[in-house]
């Protein structure tokens, strides 16, 4: 009886296992080939025009910077704003960028790490990237040590450093096919 229970249980992991292999197989199937690429579209060619910016307050959400829950990501600025339902801010932080700039645009959160090493050396954690320029990633981190990145740093970098807090923010806030409007 013992042998039939084992031949039983090894066909039911077989087949578990063959589904989700199926499942994961149409997942990726549907991903598309643009992911992690500016998207085209209203948001996008607003982003690409200087959005108008509060004299008086800096730190507020530029007009037309996008619609929905999203990161806005401001070139000109060094600043970002994770932002909610109902164009409510929930964050606004200073960032420093590194030398390689994505093109304003509209984008998706295309892929996460926990931790890793940044192409500068420098061990980053809360790792958020979408979009590649000229061959480097871009995306939002933090160093473990909260230093900031080398401003003659002899490596192209796209990592655009946060501090550790405002890297778990991100983190928590900046899932995978998150929006991401990067304007001027």
């Amino acid at each position: 009886m013992a042998a039939g229970s084992s031949g039983f249980v090894a066909a039911l992991t077989v087949a578990a296992l063959a589904s989700v292999g199926f499942l994961a197989y149409q997942a990726s199937a549907t991903v598309p080939d643009d992911l992690g690429e500016a998207q085209v579209g209203v948001s996008a060619s607003t982003a690409a025009e200087k959005a108008p910016r509060d004299r008086r307050h800096p730190a507020a959400l530029p007009a037309a910077s996008g619609i929905g829950a999203r990161v806005v990501y401001s070139l000109d600025d060094d600043r970002v704003w994770l932002v909610g339902t109902g164009d409510r801010v929930k964050r606004t932080y200073r960032v420093t960028p590194g030398s390689i700039d994505p093109v304003p645009g509209l984008y998706m959160v295309t892929s996460r790490s926990n931790a890793v090493t940044g192409t500068d050396g420098t061990p980053v954690e809360h790792v958020v990237r979408f979009t590649a320029k000229d061959g480097v990633t871009i995306g939002f981190s933090s160093a473990v040590d909260d230093t900031p990145p080398a401003a003659d740093a002899p490596t192209r970098t796209g990592g655009i450093r946060e501090s550790r807090a405002d890297g778990d923010a991100m983190w928590r806030f900046a899932t995978i096919g998150a929006a991401v409007v990067v304007i001027p």
